[in-house]
């Protein structure tokens, strides 16, 4: 399919935004409360959209709970990490730059685990678009950082490499929109709970935040993560999650866009280290 070229790139586009999405959501809405509706509202419409296409949703029990526990990974501690980090005044481009560490770790785990080979280019391209990443938002490091933020984003790093190496190993057979539906549900009962545990259920609805809810349901939580679910499922573990080290140069172009975030002649050096480490990581692996 000659559409499926463009998959990276929109897959790209879109989970930069999540972070954008964030800043502007947050001053509205505790973190877990706000990803518990998101994605419990999200695994409602995603059973009708399998209904609606004839799609399977009885899946078998063992489908149901690898899909769980894939889900509690990626939107429960992945998510969670990343919404939380922000709201306790991490920066959003140092929380896309810690969570963009996972190609190295998913790399060196998918050749254990997965048996897939890491050639040496693909070895050189993971190393530059990490070294890009960091000539990117590596002045945010100045300031002073939250403990706080910095280790619920580390929750989130573990959470994404994690679900990543599931997905791969697991979630191949799945049906995708009943997979991505359980997934939802399943962390939505997690992140609901964390809400009530940690007393932040408050939610401000107006057309601001509500706009920022939208977009961040049907953008991220449609958009984004059935196409890293495909992505994950039609190529390696190890080429889609080096589409991570473009995420934090996208969200900082995003970010001097709307919030007029200045990127300097380092970033836009960092911005190239990036797009040719994963050049050289999916062309090694193709």
């Amino acid at each position: 399919m000659k559409l499926a070229r463009f998959a990276p790139g929109v897959f790209v586009l879109l989970w930069s935004t999540g972070f954008v999405g964030a800043k502007y959501a947050l001053p509205y809405a505790d973190p877990f409360i706000l990803l518990a509706a998101r994605v419990l509202v999200a695994s409602f419409l995603l059973f009708a959209v399998a209904l609606l296409v004839k799609s399977p949703i009885s899946i078998g029990s063992g489908a149901v709970r690898k899909s769980s526990v894939i889900g509690i990974f990626l939107h429960a501690a992945y998510l969670g990490g990343v919404f939380f980090a922000i709201s306790q005044g991490l920066p959003a481009g140092v929380a896309a730059v810690i969570t963009s560490l996972q190609p190295v770790f998913v790399s060196l785990l998918a050749v254990k685990l997965l048996g897939e080979k890491l050639r040496r280019t693909q070895l050189v391209g993971l190393f530059l678009g990490l070294a890009g990443v960091v000539l990117v938002v590596g002045p945010s490091f100045n300031n002073g950082l939250p403990r706080g933020g910095i280790f619920a984003a580390f929750v989130a790093l573990a959470g994404s490499t994690t679900a990543t190496i599931l997905q791969k190993k697991l979630g191949a057979g799945i049906p995708l929109l009943a997979g991505t539906a359980y997934q939802y549900l399943a962390s939505g009962v997690v992140l609901g709970a964390l809400a009530i545990l940690t007393g932040g259920v408050h939610i401000q609805w107006s057309l601001h935040f509500t706009m920022a809810f939208l977009w961040l349901l049907f953008a991220l939580s449609f958009g984004a993560i059935l196409l890293l679910l495909w992505l994950l499922n039609t190529g390696s573990a190890v080429s889609v999650s080096s589409l991570m080290y473009l995420v934090p140069p996208v969200t900082a172009y995003e970010a001097f866009l709307l919030f007029g975030e200045k990127v300097n002649t380092q970033g836009f050096l960092g911005i190239g280290m990036c797009a040719l480490g994963v050049w050289l990581v999916m062309r090694a692996g193709n």
